[in-house]
């Protein structure tokens, strides 16, 4: 049983699935894709996105539509950030943000 926005996945593996670098993996309830083995989206089981940034641009970033400091645990994850279902509607949204995740993803070293 699948528990997270499929429609949202596939729209995520088509921006990133060209790649030869960026791997899917189920985690966390949701599905994630892994760049050269740093997690860069997350489709999450509660809907939306999951999303690694910089977190010099993380306060930046909290101004975009429906984004907020990723919570787990109780804890704020500076460098990530939640993008509610409702600003995932848009092609466009989803794929500013998938290249956000990416383009950090990639200033990562490889693991």
């Amino acid at each position: 049983m699948v528990s997270y926005d499929e429609e949202l996945a596939d729209r995520v593996e088509d921006l990133l699935g060209v790649r030869r670098d960026a791997i899917p993996k189920r985690m966390f309830g949701g599905i994630a894709w892994l760049v050269n083995g740093n997690m860069a989206v997350v489709v999450r089981s509660k809907g939306g996105l999951m999303v690694r940034v910089s977190p010099d641009d993380h306060d930046d970033l909290l101004a975009e539509p429906g984004a907020a400091t990723t919570v787990m645990r109780g804890h704020p994850m500076r460098g990530w950030i939640t993008v509610s279902p409702e600003a995932c509607t848009a092609p466009s949204d989803v794929a500013a943000w998938v290249d956000r995740g990416l383009s950090y993803a990639l200033s990562l070293p490889p693991k």
